[in-house]
């Protein structure tokens, strides 16, 4: 059933997982995005209370979440992880509040939108009090192919990923920050967040495997696609790798087309996508690197070329890099909910 209350100009935002990597982020972007809010709640567990964290040229003191903790909010940024999504999400939804949850909770439910702005906006008409962000990876990879859909139908999709340590959350960060020392020293390294050892190592693991031997992380990027597209028919093969990187994921994408496209029509739909930047000069080095894009809002591709190896010049391949705690999980989460506030 879709949402009927209005939403004020200047609502109540509650971030939920606030002291967390993402959490963090989403009130970076809600401070540079300048969204109108009245009121800011910063939200995490119990062993966080108390804590304080920058806004807007001043602080946030952290409260305990509890369900009472939604009394009154609007707007609920949630990054706390699956299972405290589904046990707070009646309380939110209780108190007319709208959930936008960064977790895989309520992805694949039909009556929950799963939304990237720059593709499907118009989905979040049919929410029922709870908006899903997609995974990162899905959605850096959409942001980038959705210039092109106007180019002919995308038949095939074949992307190899290579995520950073980040993904894991700071845990993952430091976890490689830890190894690489260690590794560099002589020493054995320290395994904890990843199945093996990160630093000088690509780990083709994310996630669980599921009973086709592909991975969880895989999985999404297969059905979320085809949910934000709207599309039932594209075929999505994906590979997802952890890579000895602090932060930015970058994907490989090999796309089969319907029809002949030009590789000129291809760097000219990706240089005016929205929030896609083309950096493709390869006679002079050019092509996006991870290193470059940490805390960029923008979608990067470059290495855009032809696949000979598909008939008809109907194959492109090409290159795209993300911040995915911006790009692809916080900045995404925001601007669902500018989606949300009224028209002037």
């Amino acid at each position: 059933m879709a949402w009927t209350k209005t939403m004020p100009a200047r609502p109540v935002v509650a971030v939920a997982g606030a002291t967390g990597a993402v959490g963090r982020e989403m009130l970076k972007c809600l401070e540079a995005l300048d969204f109108p809010t009245s009121e800011v709640r910063a939200l995490a567990s119990a062993r966080s209370a108390g804590t304080t964290l920058p806004f807007r040229g001043g602080e946030l003191t952290v409260q305990e979440m509890t369900p009472e903790s939604f009394a009154g909010v609007d707007i609920a940024l949630f990054s706390a992880g699956a299972s405290v999504s589904r046990a707070m999400r009646q309380a939110v939804v209780d108190a007319g509040a709208v959930m936008i949850d960064n977790s895989s909770a309520f992805r694949m439910e039909d009556d929950v939108p799963l939304v990237v702005p720059e593709v499907n906006p118009g989905d979040v008409a049919w929410h029922g009090g709870v908006i899903a962000n997609p995974n990162c990876t899905t959605i850096q990879m959409v942001v980038a192919l959705q210039p092109l859909r106007a180019l002919g139908h995308i038949d095939r999709i074949v992307v190899s990923s290579y995520q950073s340590a980040s993904g894991a959350g700071a845990k993952g960060m430091a976890e490689l920050r830890d190894q690489t020392r260690e590794v560099l020293d002589g020493k054995e390294p320290t395994v904890s967040a990843f199945q093996h050892q990160i630093a000088f190592n690509c780990i083709p693991h994310i996630d669980v495997f599921l009973d086709d031997d592909y991975t969880k992380e895989e999985w999404k990027m297969v059905v979320e696609t085809k949910k934000i597209f709207g599309d039932p028919t594209v075929r999505v093969a994906p590979t997802c790798v952890r890579v000895p990187v602090l932060r930015c994921h970058s994907e490989s994408i090999n796309l089969e087309f319907d029809r002949p496209v030009a590789i000129a029509d291809v760097k000219a739909a990706i240089a005016a996508g929205e929030h896609v930047v083309l950096e493709d000069d390869p006679a002079h080095n050019v092509y996006p690197m991870p290193a470059m894009h940490a805390g960029s809002f923008d979608t990067f591709v470059g290495r855009i070329r032809r696949d000979p190896t598909i008939d008809g010049d109907r194959g492109v391949s090409l290159w795209v890099v993300a911040d995915q705690l911006l790009r692809g999980a916080a900045l995404n989460a925001v601007m669902i909910a500018q989606l949300l506030l009224p028209k002037a």
